[in-house]
């Protein structure tokens, strides 16, 4: 499969990953000496020069026009029954991989807890199974069906999710992620150890850059047409919305998050616009505010999140 240029996907998706690693090298380089809220503000103030230039800079973007009428991934696969089959085993393992992680996180948080504390991370990783088989189910449909190439570019999403995950689960368990950990609890006991404390810090924001490459790839992918508008802030805002949901600190928080978030915004965006006091854009608008007022209302009652720990804050240290 090639891209609009030529180029082999494959090798198309990993210069567009060592290009976001760079800008993440770039941008550490000159932000990673502020701290906290300002470091923030700077990098998404960034994001909006990049859109901005993206949007102004014809010759290089197409501007407003976007990028158009580029190939997506098993565009062209018409599977048969074995490939059908083959691709529903795959989405089964994928799904019961989802649910044993939601467990685990679940057992741990257990032992460290009391049973009255259990009580809203038990509720919600209820749900979030109810919600991860409710998808389960859509997804294995949309691969019996498979009226569009969206549903093999759905398999590949949740293949890319699992690679990544398992990497990262890898990376916060080995000495590196250690080390990443210590920095946020203190970064004067391993600046004592003699480790480099802005080497590794902007060690981790390459490695989110290429993380957030592979998922802008996919997006694009599944919006079919690109336009700068297509990553405007609230995008940012959507993804921190699942990380602070699900958990500080938790990877299989944050697919919980990425679920109950999901299951918010597909319902609300059909029924509030059946509601008579909603016309399409104040149901937008009304959704944004909804979410902003349960992160208001998460922040003040349990600012880890679902299935975070406090230990992982440093809020009010």
């Amino acid at each position: 499969m090639l891209s609009a240029q030529g180029i082999p996907i494959v090798i198309a998706i990993a210069a567009g990953a060592g290009l976001a690693a760079v800008l993440g090298l770039v941008v550490g380089a000159s932000t990673l000496r502020l701290r906290e809220d300002y470091l923030a503000i700077v990098t998404i103030g960034l994001s909006e020069v990049v859109r901005l230039v993206a949007n102004n800079e014809e010759w290089l973007t197409r501007g407003t026009f976007g990028v158009q009428s580029y190939p997506i991934p098993l565009r062209d696969w018409e599977p048969n029954l074995p490939g059908k089959l083959l691709a529903i085993a795959i989405l089964t393992l994928l799904a019961g991989f989802g649910v044993w992680q939601l467990w685990q996180s679940f057992q741990r948080q257990k032992q460290a807890k009391s049973r009255k504390s259990l009580a809203v991370p038990m509720i919600w990783a209820v749900v979030g199974g109810i919600l991860l088989v409710i998808a389960y189910g859509n997804g294995a449909i949309a691969l019996w069906q498979y009226k569009s190439a969206k549903a093999g570019l759905m398999l590949l999403v949740l293949l890319a999710l699992a690679l990544v995950y398992g990497l990262l689960e890898f990376l916060a368990k080995s000495p590196w992620g250690r080390v990443l950990k210590a920095i946020r609890e203190d970064e004067q006991i391993p600046r004592a150890l003699g480790k480099n404390i802005f080497a590794y810090k902007v060690q981790s924001l390459m490695l989110g850059g290429a993380i957030a490459s592979l998922a802008g790839a996919f997006f694009a992918w599944q919006l079919t047409t690109v336009y700068p508008t297509s990553f405007d802030p609230l995008v940012t805002f959507n993804a921190w919305t699942i990380v602070v949901l699900g958990g500080a600190g938790s990877n299989p928080g944050t697919i919980l998050g990425a679920i109950i978030f999901w299951a918010y915004d597909s319902l609300t965006r059909f029924a509030l616009e059946e509601l008579p006091w909603f016309d399409s854009t104040q149901a937008g608008a009304f959704r944004v505010m909804a979410i902003g007022l349960i992160l208001m209302g998460l922040m003040l009652w349990r600012p880890q999140g679902i299935l975070g720990k406090k230990e992982e804050l440093t809020l009010g240290r």
